[in-house]
């Protein structure tokens, strides 16, 4: 896990949540639309964007609409966020190894590019499109400890146990989810957070994709499993929420301190 070490952070924070529909194959289109979004928001703590948001969701020749660190869309997303006085987390294909990479971009307030999580546990067509990360990622955005996750990640307890471990205050997965899996991804993004006692900001895509219908859903959760939504989580939405740092429940055992190392297994 990598990280970088910055000022204090607030113990209370305003998450904005975009809950939308990216064009498919225009990132021009979608980059405008998280100017609109960041701009109509300054002074925002957080604003979080989508699994894949900036170029849309698609497996099929992913490395036409991908960038990276030095590509001129993440220059003017660092000077939007400066200007904006907020971070930005958001979606999109990364050229990375030879190969290309479903990633989340961390910019922080003040236009620096914090961080790149690659996504570790790639889901269906995704093998063969993209190039798993190797590594799980904690970043340090203005202060504030967040573990990161994209969509199939959360399904697994171990990446968010992890992360929590490591130190992360709050847990952030960005997503691309669709049916049959809305019931899978709403359970989990409520698990992660109890059986680790860290709020979890979890922003998934809406409405029609390339091949998928994307479910919405976008939340943030509770150390308690108290869900905040969108008016409407079902359809396209920005909505400012405010995320407590707590890694205290005021009902519940604190679940993470409490874990045992491993366990050995016996066959009867």
């Amino acid at each position: 896990m990598t990280s970088e070490t910055q000022t204090p952070a607030p113990s209370n924070l305003k998450v904005v949540l975009a809950q939308l529909t990216p064009a498919l194959r225009d990132i021009r289109v979608n980059l405008a639309r998280m100017v609109q979004v960041m701009e109509q928001n300054t002074g925002a703590d957080l604003v979080v964007f989508p699994e894949l948001f900036l170029g849309g969701y698609t497996t099929r020749a992913p490395a036409e609409q991908a960038i990276d660190a030095q590509s001129p869309e993440i220059e003017q997303l660092c000077k939007l966020a400066a200007r904006c006085d907020a971070a930005v987390i958001f979606g999109a294909a990364e050229h990375y190894e030879g190969g290309v990479a479903n990633s989340a971009f961390c910019i922080d307030r003040h236009g620096r590019l914090a961080g790149v999580y690659r996504k570790t546990h790639l889901f269906g067509d995704e093998l063969e499109a993209f190039v798993a990360g190797d590594e799980l990622m904690i970043v340090e955005l203005d202060g504030y400890r967040l573990g990161l996750m994209i969509c199939f990640d959360l399904e697994f307890p171990e990446v968010a146990r992890a992360l929590s471990q490591a130190g992360a205050e709050a847990l952030v997965t960005i997503s691309a989810n669709m049916p049959p899996f809305a019931k899978d991804h709403h359970l989990f993004a409520v698990a992660r957070a109890i059986e680790n006692t860290r709020p979890h900001v979890y922003v998934n895509q809406i409405g029609a994709g390339e091949i998928f219908e994307f479910t919405g859903g976008s939340m943030i959760v509770s150390v308690d499993g108290d869900c905040t939504t969108a008016t409407d989580e079902r359809e396209e939405a920005v909505t400012s929420l405010r995320l407590a740092l707590s890694s205290c429940s005021e009902v519940r055992p604190d679940y993470l301190s409490l874990m045992r190392g491993p366990l050995g297994v016996r066959s009867a």
